[in-house]
């Protein structure tokens, strides 16, 4: 705009140059975009696989409850009274 109201050649040049820097910084963000979608969607793979870790990690602390073996077969004798 500055080109058609001075009409000189220095003008039509900072004109060109203030169209590259506005097309630099479009180009510019859209690359932001991109990366801050990228971002996103790596922190919620990250807490999916801490969520996973952590379910991990309760199984491996739960108490584990072991049943007694009981013995297979009729009782006699003494061992009538123990069951």
């Amino acid at each position: 705009m500055l080109s058609w109201v001075l009409n000189s050649d220095r003008a039509i040049e900072v004109n060109i140059a203030i169209m590259r820097t506005f097309t630099g910084l479009r180009e510019m963000l859209s690359t932001h975009r991109e990366l801050d979608h990228m971002r996103a969607q790596q922190k919620q793979h990250t807490h999916q696989i801490q969520a996973i870790f952590e379910a991990i990690q309760r199984i491996i602390d739960a108490p584990v409850e072991i049943d007694p073996k009981r013995r297979i077969g009729f009782p006699t004798g003494s061992s009538r009274n123990s069951l």
